[in-house]
């Protein structure tokens, strides 16, 4: 697993950060922090699709427990794969299913400040990790 900041003290970081600039860079650095995944867990089978970049999510069956690990081939992209494991993973299956994705992600104003093509991608992973953890 990664050693990503919690989404609390991301989102705490973002509202410290004014600029949208300095908030990209800190978004590709978030996704630099995500292990690659291996070539052979970059297949069909774990791409999510619905995302304009490659995006790949590995799910790691632990219980009532949700874990995954992601990546992307584009860095911002990479970021926002960053963003859904500090929301989602580690979290049990119900706080998967209860959480209100797209509310905790307004708190750092994500939405106005991607292309409407990545919003759909990140709509398209919480998808995927709500259907995961539901299976």
């Amino acid at each position: 697993m990664s050693s990503l900041p919690s989404f609390d003290d991301i989102a705490a970081d973002f509202a410290f950060i004014d600029d949208w600039d300095e908030k990209y860079r800190y978004l590709i650095d978030l996704g630099r922090q995500l292990p690659a995944l291996a070539e052979t867990e970059q297949n069909e089978e774990t791409r999510v699709r619905g995302c304009a970049s490659q995006v790949w999510l590995v799910f790691e069956n632990e219980g009532d427990t949700i874990k995954f690990r992601g990546d992307s081939d584009a860095a911002i992209v990479k970021g926002l794969v960053a963003l859904m494991v500090s929301l989602f993973s580690g979290q049990t299956k119900a706080a998967v299913a209860a959480l209100d994705a797209e509310a905790k992600l307004a708190e750092i104003d994500l939405k106005e400040h991607i292309t409407p093509q990545r919003s759909n991608g990140v709509v398209s992973m919480i998808k995927r990790i709500k259907a995961e953890a539901s299976a």
